[in-house]
This record gives structure tokens, sequence and C-alpha cells, in this order.
């Protein structure tokens, strides 16, 4: 039964402002989530509207019978499949639209809704669901259909079958690995620590005693050996890189220490002159290594490396004498006739056969209105088709289109974390040499006193005390909890390296749509008479018959108002005009004031405002915004005018960057709408730039670093400004969901934490004096304990309690001044506050 009422779905929970459906005494929006309910209901598994969150999402429209066939494809299903034995096959499949435990609940629920379902464990922060499944009972298509009529469809991309991709699952074996170093590190330090107590007390000097102390000895190094030879072999592969690379990296000291340490024990274990230091290299390594791991789990969870396999869906529909078949991307080629449908992707550059086409290439240009095409046009890979379903004729393979050749840019293939630049290795390049040739007198002097016990003695207590160890955690660790910090206020870092390049920003650079507008919204004011309530359902109604960009607007600004499905007669929509239709006796018009005001469906001239800005004269677009008119039998009622929605906290935070030094520039792709407001944001209008494709972003990025040596931050948002984000120093992306796939990138930022853009930088410059002062602290006891070490006199009792006692010192001291930079630079309150 279809009723009007103004109620909320039982299933997703969104209201129900249009008309809706009434089943089972329950009210749903629509038949997709009535669907769901249904689904539930005859598995028994309506407990999940019991949960306190236990709101649904509606089945995407765009759903349709052999979508997914392509899974069965044995070269893809090879490719998706985690694990088969022939009996059973598993899949990790992402689901970026879990968002709450009811989905988690539901989606660990699958074998209840289908028997072929062995098992689905959900891993919420990753979002993604682990299957295991029955290949003879349910195939991966039947699988993907399930789930995506739940609400749940997985995310599968052409980057899912590229073994090529950067990232891969590699990641999560690296990470298990580092795990089971530090694991082994922690281990050993501490029943290390605990069986060394006699000797920290110098106690036991009986025959028994003595026994006892060879055997824990042993024991020591029989722990210490996996430490030495497994947790600590990146130090040494590191070292060994660089050395090779004729340069000093901060390992290398780090290296030559734990081999000196392990040596020297090995002679005192040998010569029965001492216990060792074996308690020092395992507690060594394991903060070395805990501090790195603490700082790479930071931002594992964000996708960063993307590039466009990520977005395009692995197959397409295509069309062979009116039969549609799905095919891999990758395998189309020219002359093959495709189907895309509202919202897909076009995979390759292709030309139009269809009449019409309305094309959204903000995913590419930037460039926020939808093109209108027709038939014979060529349209370049990477657009999205907004409306009916079109048919297209591939010219190029998709290894050939214009998206990938952008994305071959070498911009891409550039590295621009050099570790020999970094603040530690600045540092570490002069305190390394400094304390091996401090080490290699010191052994000279005693050598040549004929005191060679002293020698190897004093050598090896200076590398062990002075060594670069409270350097690498003072970096280590000051960054990894800023990582933290940021991330607590919506900011993203992809490594350490980028705070260090951030804090040496000088100039900042912005895209204009979904950077510094926000996406899919815009201030849209109807001036005029006051419509009745019949005659906003009316507009609305026949605005959400366009698919156009401006009609979408108008729709989504009139929440308030009811929509019907009445159906118009006499409907015409007419390009670059606007639209007209009878409802009932009523005629009802939208678009120009001149279709409005003559009463016939004419094309316009370019100098009349009309329902697309792209029609605009230039001096039009500086004076004037989009506006459309409404018209009721002949009776013009006002216009609405629409204008792009600003992030709020934007224009403070351009004035703070600007009044400390800044330079600041603004690259889009749209055209130079709001160009008065923007130069009084930018100070300058000479500093905007509009109608800038990708490749003119990258080169202005690239000639701002050449030609004036700047340091620039590219702020930027989509695949557009990918090329541009690589290119900067630092490239930060604003998303208004940090789950979905980004563009590669150095950084991403939440949209609404935009503002606090100046507080973060001061905040990355605080952490690299942080570092300084860390170091500072550690110089001086490594000061104090030199002057000791020299003398050949320092006992490995001292030593053993000085080095971790050092880091545990400088692990506190990071900790707490990077808390209290934090909150003095990102407190609540005005943005831009000092």
């Amino acid at each position: 039964m279809i009723v009007e009422a103004d109620v909320d779905c039982y299933h997703c929970g969104e209201n129900c402002l249009d008309e809706h459906y009434v089943h089972d005494g329950h009210d749903f929006c629509c038949t997709g989530c009535r669907t769901v309910y249904d689904l539930l209901k005859e598995n028994d598994l309506c407990q999940y509207y019991g949960f306190a969150d236990g709101k649904g999402i509606s089945p995407q429209e765009h759903i349709f019978q052999g979508k997914f066939d392509h899974l069965d494809f044995e070269e893809i299903r090879a490719q998706l499949l985690e694990f088969t034995d022939g009996r059973q096959e598993r899949v990790n499949w992402s689901v970026p639209g879990m968002h709450c435990s009811s989905c988690i609940w539901l989606l660990e629920q699958l074998h209840r809704l289908h028997p072929g379902v062995g098992s689905s464990v959900v891993n919420f922060p990753e979002k993604t669901v682990r299957i295991s499944l029955d290949p003879t009972q349910i195939k991966l298509s039947a699988l993907a259909t399930l789930m995506a009529r739940l609400g749940y469809e997985p995310y599968l991309s052409l980057n899912d079958t590229d073994h090529s991709a950067i990232g891969g699952g590699s990641h999560k074996q690296v990470s298990r690995k580092k795990l089971y170093k530090i694991g082994v590190a922690g281990f050993a330090f501490g029943n290390i620590m605990m069986l060394s107590l006699p000797e920290y007390f110098n106690l036991g000097q009986g025959f028994e005693d003595q026994q006892l102390r060879l055997l824990f000895s042993g024991l020591n190094l029989a722990l210490a050996l996996p430490v030495f030879l497994y947790s600590a072999s990146e130090f040494f592969i590191s070292a060994w890189k660089a050395l090779r690379g004729r340069y000093l990296n901060i390992d290398a000291p780090i290296a030559l220490a734990l081999i000196s340490v392990f040596l020297t024990s090995l002679y005192q274990l040998a010569t029965q002159s001492g216990p060792g230091y074996f308690d020092s290299l395992a507690g060594a390594v394991f903060f070395m290594l805990l501090g790195r791991y603490f700082q790479d789990r930071t931002y594992a969870n964000i996708a960063f490396d993307r590039d466009y396999k990520s977005y395009f869906p692995i197959a397409v529909s295509v069309m062979n004498e009116g039969i549609e078949s799905r095919r891999p991307v990758q395998d189309l080629q020219p002359g093959d006739r495709i189907l895309v449908r509202n919202r897909e992707l076009i995979p390759a550059d292709a030309t139009l056969l269809s009449p019409a086409a309305l094309i959204d290439y903000s995913f590419v240009s930037g460039e926020a209105d939808a093109l209108e095409r027709r038939r014979g046009d060529l349209l370049y890979a990477g657009g999205r088709q907004c409306g009916p379903a079109v048919e297209l004729e591939i010219v190029r393979r998709v290894s050939q289109s214009y998206l990938t050749q952008l994305w071959n840019n070498d911009a891409f293939t550039k590295k621009k974390e050099d570790q020999n630049k970094t603040l530690a290795s600045r540092i570490n390049r002069y305190f390394s040499a400094a304390v091996l040739l401090l080490a290699a007198i010191t052994f000279a002097v005693w050598a040549v006193q004929n005191e060679w016990g002293t020698a190897f003695n004093a050598f090896t207590t200076i590398l062990l005390v002075a060594c670069p160890c409270a350097l690498l955690l003072s970096s280590t660790f000051t960054n990894a909890n800023l990582l933290s910090l940021f991330g607590k206020h919506g900011f993203y870092f992809k490594n350490a390296d980028a705070i260090e390049r951030l804090a040496k920003t000088d100039t900042v650079v912005f895209d204009k749509t979904g950077t510094v507008t926000l996406p899919h919204e815009a201030e849209v004011q109807f001036v005029g008479e006051t419509l009745t309530h019949e005659e906003k359902t009316i507009v609305k109604t026949l605005a959400a018959q366009s698919s156009h960009p401006l009609s979408r607007l108008i729709v989504k600004s009139m929440a308030e108002a009811s929509s019907s499905k009445k159906a118009f007669t006499d409907f015409e929509e007419k390009e670059g005009a606007g639209l007209a239709a009878l409802w009932g006796r009523k005629e009802i018009r939208l678009g120009s004031k001149k279709w409005i005001s003559n009463g016939q469906r004419d094309r316009l001239s370019a100098s009349d405002p009309v329902i697309t800005s792209r029609s605009l004269t230039t001096k039009q677009l500086l004076t004037q915004p989009p506006r459309v008119h409404v018209s009721v039998d002949g009776d013009l009622r006002g216009h609405f005018d629409i204008r792009p929605k600003y992030r709020p906290g934007l224009p403070p935070a351009l004035t703070a960057l600007q009044n400390e030094g800044y330079r600041t520039f603004l690259l889009s792709g749209d055209q130079p709408t709001d160009q008065a407001f923007l130069g009084g944001l930018f100070k300058n209008e000479s500093q905007l730039f509009f109608e800038q494709n990708p490749g003119q972003k990258l080169d202005f990025i690239a000639r701002l670093q050449r030609e004036k040596n700047r340091h620039v931050l590219m702020v930027g948002d989509g695949l557009n400004d990918a090329g541009a984000l690589q290119q900067s120093d630092v490239g930060l992306a604003v998303t208004d969901d940090i789950n979905n796939f980004s563009p590669a990138c150095d950084a991403i930022v939440q949209g609404e934490k935009l503002p606090l853009l100046p507080r973060y930088i001061r905040l990355a410059r605080a952490g690299q004096r942080i570092i300084k002062t860390s170091f500072g602290i550690s110089l001086l006891y490594n000061l104090v304990g030199i002057s000791f070490a020299i003398t050949g006199r320092l006992s490995p009792v001292t030593a053993a309690i000085l080095m971790p006692l050092s880091s545990i010192t400088i692990v506190l001291f990071t900790t707490a001044a990077t808390n209290l930079a934090a909150r003095r630079w990102l407190r609540t309150g005005d943005v831009c506050a000092d």
C-alpha cells in the first residue's frame, strides 16, 4: 500500500518525505528497503532492528541482473580469492557502507541467509569482511548480489585484480613480521633483565652462585641471539644499503653499536670478565622497534597510494548484437560497444552512440558542472554518466586512455622522502661521525698504553652510551605521538617524514571544487513571490525529472517540500533553456527568463542567463550566479539563485596563513565564478587561476618549486588533483569520508577540519623543536656518560641501567611535550586564534 505521510523508514531510518510504502505494519521509503526487510524476516533476523543503532542501508538503485557475473570469470575469480582448496574458498572484500554495530552483526550472519556461506568475519577499522564459502553452493557473483541486496555492496575495483598495483597484500605480512620481531625482543629483554638481577646488585660470590651465574649468562646469550640475528636485522640491512650508497644514515652507528655490544658481551662471557651487555642490547632493539611500529600503525588503515585502478570497475557491460554480457575492462578493444549506466565511470576513451549523455568530469578535470554531449562526441575515460544508460564505442584501450596517460606522469614515480634530508639524519650526520671519531681516538690512546682490555671496554661503552638510539627514539616517538594527535583531530599523515615537510611549508595552493567549496552543496535561495505548498510540490517534482546538476541542487534545497509520483504531461527538457510540463491543467516552467517569458521553447542566445552556467559569458559569471526562473501558468513567480557554498571557517584560516607570511594561490578546473569574492580571500585576483586541467595544475606546482624554490603544500580533492598533490612537497587531500579511497597524497584531512590548517602547520613546527630539544637532553646525557666511558671504568651494570633509562626519559619527554603542544595549537575555539 502506498500512502503519503511524514514518517521515518523502518529499515534505513531516512525520512519518508515522498510517497512511501506501508508493509507488515511498518513504513518503508522504497521497495529496496521493503525487500531487505522481507529477506531478514524470512530468515528470522529481525533482531537486527533491535540494536540501538539498528538502521540499515537502502540498497543501491543501480543494481541490475548480471552486474556481478564477471566475478565468475576464472581469471578474475583466481585473483579475488584469498584461499581455495577446491572445496572451500575465502575472499576478503571491502565494504565501505558498514558504519555501526548492527552492520557488523548482519554481515556476520550471512551464513543464515545462504547455506553456501560458511562464515563471515568483519574487520570494522578496515571496513572489510572475510567470507568463507562453498563454491559448489554459491558463486562469487551470487555472494556479491546477496550483499548488494542487503545494502552492503562490496567495493571491487580494477586494482583488486592487478598484482602490480600499489600496496597489495604484502603490507599485512610486513606488519605481522614487525610484530614478531617486537615480540621476540620484548620477551628476551624482560627475561634477560630478570636473569641479570644478581649482577645488578652484585649478589652471590660462592662457588654454587658462580655456577648459577654462568648458567644465567648462557641463558642470556641464548635469548640475545634471536634479538641480534632476527629482531635487529632491519638495522643491519638499512645500514648496509646506506654504506653501499656511500652515505651514513642513522641506522649505521646503531648497527655498529649493536655489533660492538654483542661482540664485547661474547668476549666478556668467554673470558668470564663480565656478564656482558645483553640486556642493553635487547632493550635498545625492543624500544626502537616499538617506536617505529607505533609510528606505522597510526596511519596503517588509511589508503593513500591509490591510482585510477582503484576507482575503475573490474568489468563493464558489453553489447553484442543486442545481447548484454560482462567483460573485464582490460580486455576491451577498439570497436567494442559498451553500456554505461547512471553514475558508472567510463573506463576507456569512447565515442557516444546514444543520442545524448550528461557526463560529470569532476573526477578528472575538477569542473563541477556536468557536460551535455551528443551522438558522435568523444568521451574521455574517467567521466561519469548522469542519467539513463548510454551506449559507447571504445576507441582506445584502458591502458592508452587520457586518464592513464595523466597517471603515467613522472610526478607519480618520484619519491618525496629523502632520508638524507630529514632533521634526524642531518643531526646524525655530524653526531655519528663525532661519536665514531671519539671512540676511535679513545681506543688508540689506551692501545698505545698497552691497555687492550680497557681500550676495548672504552670503545664499546662509548658506542653504547653515546649510541644514537636516543636520537632515533626522540625523532620516532615525537613523530609517532604527533601522528596520533593529528589523527585525533581529523588530520591523517601518510608517514612521519611528511610532518617535517609540512613544517617547512611556505606556500599553500588550494583547489576550489570540493576543497574550499563544499562538495554537492550550494546556497540556493528563492527570490520572488511565496510559492504555495502545491506549487512547491510541483516545482520539486519537475526539477527531480532532470539529471542536471542545478536541478538536483534545487531538489535538495526543497527538502521541506513533498514530491509526488503523479505523472506530468507534455514534458520537455531543452538543452541550455529549461524544463516545461503540464501538471493537470497547470503549465510549469523552470529555466531561463527568456524561456519562461516568451512562452516558446526555442534555443537561447549565449547572452541570456540560462539553467546552465556554461552558457553564460565570463562577464556575467563574475557578476551574478546562475539563475533558474519559475513560472506557473505563464506567471513569473521568481527565480532560484544558486551560489557555491564555501567551507565555514575558511576565510579566517586563509587570513591567518597570509598574516604568518605564507603565499596562497587558488587553482581550479571551474569557470571563474565568484572571482571578486575569492580575490578578497586570497588578497589578490592575480593569485587565482581558473579552468586549469590536471596537467596545468601539476606544471604550476613544479614552476613554483623550480623558479622560486618554494616548499609547496597542495590542498585538493579527487583524482583530478592527484598530479599536483604528488608533485607538491606535501599533498593534502580533503575528504568528507576518510574511509573512501583517496588519491595519491601525503596526508588526508576531514573536510570540516580544513580551517584548522594554520594550527596543523604550527604543531608540525612545534614537533621539530621538540626533536631538537630532546636531542639536546640526549646530548647532555651522552656527555656525562662519555666522560666516564673514556676512562674505561664504566661498569656494565651502570651502562645497562643508563641506556634504557635514557631511552625511557626521551620517550616520556617527547610524549609529554607533544601532548602539551597539541593542547595549545589544537584546542577548541576560534580556529585561527593564537
